[in-house]
């Protein structure tokens, strides 16, 4: 088994990264570096360089911090020579998250950029469905609340993540299904007047065989929450629900399995690291940092939590 530590202890790391390493016979927990309480019967460390000086052997880190200042992170683990795991978004900015991936590459240690919804068990049965078919028309929309899903957390709302923390998911889906380069022609985001970041976003994109896509985000959805993709073919069309977990055609549902997509982000780790292979992908996060670089502000009525 792979001794692992994980940085930053918070929501997601205690919803789905501590559960799924005790779940998994490919990993051991062994350390935490977090400014916060560690979890139960794990030692916390509050650096990389504190924890490898009291316990040398562990190999991986899986990074769950808050995106900004991850460079700094990746480099000493990498300086330790431990093969690391991001959480999604992997950076706050394009260039640092280049910087990395170049540090893995002088490197020989394995660096895994996840995208969680990628793993949604609904994702490679598209795919696989997708062979061979015409795309004519995508439909993303992706709803839900901050204020269920990220209770009282400031770091949402610093600049250049707000509704992209679960648009990006989104992003990471299609860039996987849709054909070719996905290009971003138009954004319009929604900025409440007290906030830094945008609470809502309509994107308009163009996949690579020239099909339409249309995005629509909203962090401040009330009522029943929207995690959906439609992608119309020349045979059929295919309905992607509740993250991508669900799958219908033509409106008749089809069973994926239910496995839940943080134990696949580490079977997939465990496979990377048996291989001594990264996964790299920034494509979601260049989409991310187009619409901010194209993208219309507009001012809308401050948030309340």
């Amino acid at each position: 088994m792979t001794r692992i530590a994980l940085i930053g202890i918070g929501k997601i790391a205690r919803d789905q990264h501590i559960p799924h390493i005790a779940a998994s016979d490919a990993f051991d927990l062994v350390a935490a570096v977090t400014q916060h309480d560690p979890p139960e019967g794990v030692p916390g460390f509050r650096t990389i360089a504190e924890m490898m000086a009291a316990l040398p052997t562990v190999e991986a880190v899986s990074i769950c911090t808050p995106p900004r200042g991850r460079l700094a992170l990746v480099r000493e683990a990498i300086d330790h020579g431990l093969d690391v795991m991001l959480e999604k978004p992997p950076a706050a900015t394009l260039s640092e998250a280049e910087g990395f991936v170049s540090l893995a590459k002088a490197s020989d240690r394995v660096l895994f950029t996840t995208w969680h919804s990628r793993e949604a068990a609904a994702v490679d049965p598209a795919c696989a469905w997708l062979v061979g078919k015409t795309i004519r028309r995508t439909v993303v929309t992706w709803k839900e609340d901050v204020r269920v899903w990220h209770p009282g957390q400031a770091w949402i709302w610093e600049p250049g993540i707000g509704v992209f923390d679960p648009g990006i998911n989104a992003l990471s889906v299609i860039t996987r299904l849709l054909p070719g380069l996905l290009s971003l022609d138009t954004a319009e985001l929604r900025f409440p007047a007290n906030k830094p970041a945008p609470i809502a976003a309509d994107l308009t994109l163009t996949d690579g065989a020239g099909a339409p896509v249309a995005v629509a985000f909203d962090f401040d959805q009330r009522g029943p929450q929207h995690w959906d993709i439609v992608i119309e073919t020349d045979r059929g069309t295919l309905n992607l629900s509740h993250g991508a977990s669900r799958m219908a055609i033509d409106g008749v549902a089809v069973d994926v399995g239910e496995e839940a997509e943080y134990a696949r982000l580490y079977r997939r780790f465990a496979g990377l690291l048996a291989t001594r292979t990264s996964d790299v992908d920034l494509s979601p996060f260049r989409l991310v940092a187009d619409a901010f670089l194209l993208g219309h502000r507009r001012e809308v009525g401050p948030f309340e939590d």
